[in-house]
């Protein structure tokens, strides 16, 4: 039997199944947006599905040092938005 594919949280840095995990993606384009289905073309981060680690993200603007661009409040606000949504 196959091992579930394990990706670390870039807030927490805790290894988490890939399943567990939100995945924030930014495409040739530059857009960043999240990727419920983990299956969208482009560089992936992987966050854990915990309110405090998206608070983290947000608070620190951690996406500007993993996809190494300067990412503005709009698109962490839509992140943050986007999480709530989906809980809901």
């Amino acid at each position: 039997m196959k091992k579930p594919p394990v990706r670390m949280c870039i807030a927490c840095r805790g290894a988490f199944e890939k399943k567990q995990m939100l995945r924030i993606v930014k495409d040739k384009d530059g857009n960043i947006s999240l990727d419920f289905t983990g299956k969208k073309s482009g560089r992936g981060a992987y966050i854990c599905d915990n309110p405090a680690c998206i608070d983290k993200c947000v608070k620190n603007k951690i996406l500007n040092r993993v996809f190494e661009q300067e990412i503005g409040a709009e698109v962490y606000d839509a992140i943050k938005k986007q999480y709530t949504d989906k809980q809901n």
